[in-house]
């Protein structure tokens, strides 16, 4: 078949080489002038089923009422006009049970450690470079009991089969001597060995050129207005460029995917999330970090790219603003200049903002909804590097009429 999709993010590119390899025809719209331009290109970099907690949490209401009234938290809720807001935020917190989190969490589990699998199965068969480090990533605590109620809440993925490692301040040092002048400061961690980390956005230009060598079609600076239908079936879709037309459609928009599946009237849980990143030249610096982290008290998370760190921060109900100033960075980078002292080149740091799409449970959007031809592979949240390649191949699965690999009880509304 001739498939179009819709979106050159992570998860659109992926899909489309998961089409691909299938013998379809793949065109990818995007409406920037190149792939992973925008949540793929400043996210933190976690190949991460250790970090597959869903933020729908018991925890997560007080959290949200906090951030109404205190500055500086890691969580932002700020009140707006828009509707679409409260509406998402009445369905997050209906998930917000002790025991939505925990299937929640083990769903996306589920999803986060077969991506991460067919992930090696592509890097087994491509040879594409970037920046990839598979030392684990360290989740960290400032206190003991901090790290106790850490291990405590790891011990669902480990029943699920996360391999978890406890590690004291030393063994720490010893995993990461970069960490040696801020050991007094921690008092503890979880190590993820199977974890990994590595640029999204080089890794999926990569496989773009890959999917272009083959005869896929690639169109940036294209935008999407509508999507346009016959009968229970997509038609067209229509472009500033024109229209362009498939047997089959995936929509893989991320943030914007609800206000194109509005157009053909299908209401989608999806709400952006502004994020924040610094990307930091590691320049002649003697200690950059070799270990992926996440400073669990200040939920800052740090990843090495060959020459650079990525560092990101923040989760802000802003609705689709990615604007951003100097001080939305300043405790982030306060952080990572503490934890790293002479880890990267602090004051050549780039700043940039993108947007999370997140759903309220924290699981994507797979399958068909009311037309035959059109299916849903978006709404990835915050770990989307890290689901996408799973997603991909169930998309293809789906569009083939093929059983998925893992089960879908729970993934397939």
């Amino acid at each position: 078949m001739r498939v179009i999709v819709l979106g050159g993010g992570v998860v659109g590119v992926t899909t489309a080489y998961q089409l691909q390899k299938d013998g379809h025809e793949v065109v990818i719209l995007e409406r920037q002038q190149q792939v992973a331009a925008e949540t793929s290109w400043g996210n933190a970099g976690m190949i991460a089923p250790g970090h597959s907690f869903v933020w729908s949490s018991p925890r997560a209401p007080m959290i949200l009422l906090k951030s109404l009234v205190l500055k500086d938290q890691a969580l932002r809720f700020k009140l707006s006009a828009d509707p679409r807001l409260y509406s998402w935020s009445w369905l997050f917190l209906m998930e917000c049970t002790a025991e939505k989190a925990r299937r929640n969490t083990l769903l996306k589990h589920r999803l986060a450690v077969y991506s991460q699998s067919v992930l090696q199965e592509v890097i087994a068969d491509e040879a594409i470079e970037y920046d990839r480090n598979d030392r684990g990533i360290l989740y960290f605590y400032r206190s003991q009991q901090a790290l106790d109620k850490g291990v405590e809440h790891m011990r669902l993925l480990e029943s699920d089969g996360q391999l978890i490692k406890v590690l004291d301040r030393d063994a720490i040092v010893a995993l990461d001597p970069s960490l040696a002048s801020a050991k007094e400061k921690i008092a503890g961690g979880i190590h993820c060995p199977t974890d990994e980390t590595g640029d999204p956005a080089k890794f999926t230009r990569a496989l773009a050129a890959k999917v272009v060598e083959r005869g896929g079609e690639i169109r940036t600076g294209t935008t999407i207005i509508r999507i346009e239908t016959s009968g229970d079936g997509v038609a067209q879709v229509l472009t500033d460029k024109g229209a362009v037309k498939g047997d089959a459609y995936v929509l893989a928009l991320g943030s914007y995917s609800p206000l194109i599946a509005k157009t053909v009237g299908i209401s989608l849980p999806i709400y952006p999330i502004k994020g924040y990143s610094l990307t930091i030249s590691v320049g002649n610096r003697p200690a950059p970090p070799t270990v992926a982290s996440v400073d669990e008290h200040n939920l800052v998370a740090i990843s090495r790219f060959g020459d650079r760190v990525r560092v990101t921060a923040t989760a802000e109900f802003a609705g689709y603003d990615t604007s951003h100033k100097p001080a939305d960075f300043a405790f982030m980078k306060g952080v990572t200049e503490e934890l790293y002292p002479e880890g990267a080149d602090y004051d050549r740091a780039e700043m940039w903002a993108g947007l999370r799409p997140m759903t309220p449970n924290n699981l994507p959007e797979f399958g068909q909804r009311r037309l035959r031809n059109l299916y849903l592979n978006t709404g990835h949240g915050h770990i989307g590097w890290t689901m996408s390649h799973g997603s991909a191949r169930i998309t293809a699965d789906l569009i083939a009429g093929r059983k998925p690999a893992i089960s879908m009880d729970g993934l397939l509304n």
